[in-house]
């Protein structure tokens, strides 16, 4: 039976890891047939703006885009 994970973000996309385990939990739970939400909140609606780039780092709304092709909701 499919669970429902809910994430909250509510952190800036570069400055912490959290944006990369959300992206990576997310990913786990919707690979292996998991509900996946995600709630964005505060500084956390960063990850979903376009041309934010930390340096050296991926794109945090193109791994959010790649999850939202896979099922993942994203409520802002």
């Amino acid at each position: 039976m499919a669970e429902i994970l809910t994430l909250v973000l509510s952190t800036s996309p570069y400055t912490h890891e959290n944006t990369y385990t959300a992206i990576r939990l997310a990913e786990a739970a919707l690979d292996a047939g998991h509900q996946v939400n995600l709630i964005a909140s505060g500084d956390g609606i960063y990850c979903f703006m376009r041309n934010q780039k930390g340096k050296g780092l991926p794109s945090a709304i193109e791994g959010f885009s790649r999850l939202i092709q896979k099922g993942l909701k994203v409520l802002l």
